[in-house]
């Protein structure tokens, strides 16, 4: 069975599935071949025979054998896993139409063909060599791919919220009933309203049952939540114990949806509990994916800790902040250019106070959105100017905010990482270190590297070098491919 999720053998699986070990959640599957169902290593169901065990890297390499979604241990949970070591040229092909095919915002085809003949030209190359490198590298089509992830996220919709079945389809990237609960029962053997008699409680979907999210332990949840305590706009967001709440503003299903989302630890479960407003449950299948961005939910402990533990012996459960929103993290990189944080959230405080919408939430504190790009784009320079932004992060904000309202730019997990940030750069008053921090955050590209940081300079002895930026990149080396972690665990160091 093709697979590059994971360094160990199948015996080495088998041990992790008996012991119900946590931190190889969703870096392998396994089909039990006499029930015909495959299970996280996490399941706790009796331990199956080792003759009855076949293991799997991905979910969607479960399914294209035959087996069914374990309706205990539910695989739509499990944290993603992608194939980070693999460097050739094929490798990084798949690794990158992974990242496409992982983000709801280009789930739209019901069929999928024109999907993947586009998401080929992104990656410039024709539909038949991206067919031909999946199958050689995963055994499955990238069809089969997003049809699983697809269809998982479905799963989950019908099982912890109730929304109508209609919404999930069309949240979960069907274009119609019809096919979706053609899928459904083609892979599961089920009617979607089979598997919702046995889910959410009534007012799952009125933000009281939580969506449960799964990650990989050791995760530092206060560590995590610190870094967006010191940064937090008031009105905006707000860190209670293991809890982060916030305003959010999201495109989909034709149209804008506002709302709050709460979000809370659960360590003990290795789980993330979301709850959310009514307005944003028809696009809650983006928002798990921007939360599980957000808190960094899918980065895998032990690879990165194989490389990166020597360097960093007390970061083993650091992650990297993510984003619900590319438009805005970017915005307040530039506000923080060659500032302090806290004069950072100053300025970022006052522009959502002048031009930032106002919404109700059940918490008195949290009462405002982030300013849309067309409200910046309308702004202009001078009006900027008056809030205290010096003129060339006046020009970079208008600028990039009218590259983002013309859908010139796109800020997202689903964004290819080298033209957006060549794209970046292009705009006034955004240099490389924004760019880097940018990919770090906004695209969640684990290798970015803010090689003139001045804080990383400190962190890694290179202040007095002649030239420190180049310095940092040549003490870095041996953190690839996950630099943007090093880089969060060099800031910790300090």
């Amino acid at each position: 069975m093709p697979s590059d999720a994971a360094s160990f053998d199948d015996d080495a699986r088998y041990l992790a599935l008996k012991a119900r070990d946590a931190r190889f959640d969703g870096r392998f599957f396994t089909g039990v071949t006499s029930t015909g169902i495959y299970c996280r290593p996490v399941c706790a169901v009796r331990t199956p025979r080792r003759e009855n065990c076949r293991f799997f890297a991905l979910a969607a390499q479960a399914e294209a054998a035959g087996f069914r979604p374990c309706l205990r241990c539910r695989p739509e949970l499990a944290p993603q896993a992608a194939p980070w070591s693999v460097q050739d040229a094929s490798g990084i092909l798949v690794r990158q139409a992974l990242r496409l095919l992982d983000a709801p915002e280009v789930w739209c085809d019901a069929d999928g063909a024109p999907l993947v003949a586009g998401l080929a030209a992104r990656l410039g190359i024709s539909d038949r060599h991206l067919r031909r490198i999946f199958e050689a590298a995963l055994g499955i089509s990238p069809l089969q791919y997003l049809q699983t992830r697809r269809l998982l996220t479905a799963k989950q919709l019908l099982t912890d919220t109730r929304l109508p079945v209609t919404q999930i389809a069309l949240a979960s990237g069907f274009a119609s009933l019809r096919r979706f609960n053609a899928a459904f029962g083609a892979h599961y053997g089920l009617n979607p309203t089979q598997l919702r008699r046995n889910g959410a409680a009534p007012g799952a979907d009125k933000g009281g049952q939580p969506v449960h999210l799964g990650y990989r332990p050791p995760l530092d949840a206060e560590a995590l939540l610190g870094f967006f305590a010191v940064r937090r706009i008031q009105g905006l967001e707000e860190i209670d114990g293991l809890a982060l709440r916030r305003t959010v503003r999201l495109a989909g299903a034709g149209s804008k949806h506002t709302g709050w989302l709460e979000a809370r630890f659960d360590p003990a479960r290795a789980q993330l509990l979301l709850r959310s407003s009514d307005g944003l449950q028809p696009v809650l299948a983006q928002l798990i994916a921007r939360v599980r961005a957000l808190l960094d939910l899918d980065a895998d402990p032990e690879a990165i800790n194989a490389v990166l533990h020597p360097f960093f012996p007390q970061g083993d459960g650091l992650r990297v902040p993510g984003a619900i929103d590319g438009f805005e993290l970017t915005v307040r990189a530039v506000l923080g250019q060659q500032v302090t944080v806290a004069a950072a959230r100053t300025l970022a405080q006052r522009l959502v106070a002048q031009w930032g919408e106002p919404i109700a939430t059940p918490w008195p504190g949290l009462d405002r959105l982030f300013p849309t790009p067309a409200a910046l784009a309308a702004a202009g320079g001078d009006a900027l100017g008056r809030l205290g932004i010096v003129r060339q992060r006046q020009a970079a904000i208008v600028a990039l905010a009218r590259a983002v309202d013309e859908g010139r730019l796109a800020l997202h997990a689903g964004s290819d990482v080298e033209a957006t940030t060549a794209a970046l750069r292009a705009l006034p008053g955004i240099g490389d270190w924004t760019a880097q921090y940018i990919a770090m955050r906004a695209l969640r590209w684990p290798d970015a590297f803010p090689s003139g940081d001045v804080a990383l300079h400190k962190a890694l002895g290179v202040q007095g070098a002649r030239q420190p930026a180049r310095a940092a990149a040549e003490a870095a080396q041996s953190w690839r491919p996950w630099r943007s972690y090093g880089v969060i665990r060099a800031w910790d160091s300090l």
